[in-house]
């Protein structure tokens, strides 16, 4: 057992050890100032604060740093000792003091590393401070760098300034010499100083100016004056209008009784303003015939002025293209609520194809015997060509009841080749059918019902000429004069020979043949045959007789012919004639 009197020895040299190890000049000092001032004020505190970072301040790191490690050496080999001693007996004593040795060893560890941390902080410090710095002189030299670049740009700016006098158009110098008066001119002094020559150019351009202001002042005096000698005339005119209207109306009686409608004609040609530019011309041309050579012909307008008004002042429609009909099925599929369908659009376009032109001319022809045929011109606007309606109003002693003949009259056979190979079946401008196809549409000849039959002759009055394959010319006068009078003529002779050939058909239905009494000489006196039958046929009767053949082989007939079949009696014998008539 160990002696306790020997133990509390060597609790006292502990405590001397550890009072050695710890005598550094600061922790002296602290236990001084403990010992003098048991009391410790504020400044103590603060001095024994900043005690540590002065401290750390003044020594050496690199000291310091062998200090560490020379501790940590001391540690290591304190624990090496300690653990040599255990295994010996009897070495409580040692093992106690290479403890001791080892704690003090820590407690300087713990003194270096706050000194580190002090160190550290005042790096930190020190590193933000520069930082600072260096964003301050950064900060000094943008604004430096963006004050040199606003001067450039000042300096840049002043070299591309440009005087207001750039802009004026000045007078050459030499007309400057010559017009300019000496006392702006100066040519002593100008024409050795190109600054005093532009200054004299400029007071000379201003005093031609102020001259200029001033005729310009007196002109538009001038103007003055004549703009209200303008109005009080146009007021004058306009209190004129109504004297005038109620004079015209007061002649109305008069020009009805001496068959001079003036205010119908006025107010035809004022509707004719509106007119598309081919019926325009048809108009002229057979209002200029009737004029001139043809009391019996009328010429009028018909249709709505408004409708014709709003549609030349708007734009020509066209078509759309192919191409849009796809990019329109696609929106409609987006959309769930659409005004109109693809095909409702699509039958809009095809309306548009076959749509009037609001106003139509119309010919009134009138024959001898009060017959009269009426045709209806009206203008398609996008195929561009013009159709014809036809009406037959016979005299009311004229024969009109045939069973053969019953078609002779009618609106699509009367006028069939007025001039040779022109039926009216279909378009003479080549485009449009092509159009028509483009369009997913049938033949014009389906359309013809519709919008009437597009005649040779009719384009021709309308001034029109197609070629065979290139488009068409514009309406010219000179075509509509040079076919007005034949074609007139053409029509007056076709209704007069249509109306005679259904007097004629109408006695052979009856079996009769109408003589005249300056033929009845060439008749026998005793009539020994006699029609049994006279009645229509069709081509296609006619085609299937063995004998036609030739006939047609030789395009004799035609489908548009009018094909007759007569039958005579002769006693037994009976005669059967196949009778074709042509349109003209």
């Amino acid at each position: 057992m160990s002696n306790p009197i020997i133990k509390d020895g060597e609790k006292e040299k502990k405590k001397k050890r550890i009072l050695k190890a710890d005598s550094s000049p600061s922790v002296i000092e602290t236990k001084k100032s403990k010992t003098a001032d048991s009391v410790p004020t504020r400044e103590f505190h603060i001095a024994q604060f900043h005690a540590e970072e002065e401290e750390a301040a003044s020594r050496n790191p690199d000291k310091d740093l062998d200090i560490f490690k020379t501790a940590c050496g001391n540690i290591r080999q304190a624990i090496v000792d300690i653990k040599q001693l255990k295994s010996k007996q009897d070495t409580d004593s040692e093992i106690e003091n290479k403890r001791i040795d080892a704690s003090l060893q820590f407690v300087v560890l713990k003194k270096l590393n706050r000194l580190s941390h002090f160190r550290c902080r005042k790096m930190r410090e020190a590193t933000s401070e520069a930082k600072q710095r260096i964003d301050q002189y950064h900060l000094q030299l943008q604004n430096l760098l963006y004050e040199a670049m606003h001067l450039q740009k000042e300096i840049t700016k002043c070299l591309e300034f440009k005087s207001k006098d750039e802009e004026i158009e000045l007078i050459d110098v030499e007309e400057f010499y010559k017009e300019a008066p000496v006392d702006i001119s100066r040519p002593k002094l100008t024409k050795n100083d190109p600054h005093q020559l532009t200054l004299a150019r400029l007071d000379w351009e201003l005093e031609q100016r102020k001259q200029l202001a001033t005729k310009l002042k007196e002109s538009q005096s001038s103007k003055e004056t004549i703009s209200q000698e303008i109005t009080t005339k146009e007021e004058y005119l306009e209190s004129l209008q109504p004297k005038l209207s109620s004079i015209l109306q007061a002649t109305k009686p008069v020009q009805n009784y001496l068959g001079m409608p003036y205010d119908e004609i006025r107010e035809q040609h004022q509707t004719a303003y509106h007119l598309p530019h081919p019926l325009y011309v048809l108009y002229m041309q057979s209002s200029a015939f009737q004029e001139a050579c043809d009391k019996h012909l009328k010429v009028t307008i018909e249709g709505d002025v408004d409708a014709a008004k709003s549609s030349n002042s708007s734009a020509a429609p066209e078509i759309d293209e192919e191409s849009d009909s796809d990019q329109e099925e696609q929106e409609a599929k987006k959309s769930k609520r659409r005004r109109k369908t693809v095909e409702a659009r699509q039958s809009d376009k095809k309306e548009k194809v076959l749509r009037k032109h609001p106003l139509s001319v119309v010919l009134d022809i009138t024959c001898k015997d009060g017959s009269c045929l009426r045709l209806t011109f009206n203008y398609l606007v996008l195929l561009q060509i013009i159709t014809v309606s036809v009406k037959v109003i016979p005299s009311g002693d004229a024969i009109t009841s045939s069973i053969s003949g019953g078609d002779l009259l009618s609106a699509e056979s009367i006028l069939n080749e007025l001039y040779p190979g022109d039926h009216g079946n279909t378009s003479p401008n080549q485009a449009n059918h092509f159009e028509l196809k483009r369009l997913g549409m049938d033949e014009f000849t389906h359309y013809i019902s519709r919008v009437g039959r597009p005649y040779m002759w009719a384009q021709w009055l309308g001034g029109l000429q197609f070629l065979s394959d290139g488009p068409s010319d514009k309406a010219r006068s000179s075509v509509s004069a040079s076919h007005m009078q034949e074609t007139i003529k053409q029509l007056r002779r076709r209704i007069r020979a249509r109306l005679s050939l259904l007097k004629q058909l109408a006695s052979l239905e009856r079996c009769s043949i109408p003589v005249s009494s300056d033929c009845i000489k060439l008749f026998p006196a005793k009539i020994i045959a006699q029609v049994t039958s006279w009645k229509r046929t069709t081509y296609e009767d006619f085609a299937c007789l063995a004998h036609a053949q030739g006939v047609i082989k030789d395009s004799l007939v035609k489908e548009t012919d009018m094909f007759f079949t007569v039958t005579m009696d002769r006693g037994s014998a009976r005669l059967t004639a196949q009778v074709v008539v042509t349109p003209d």
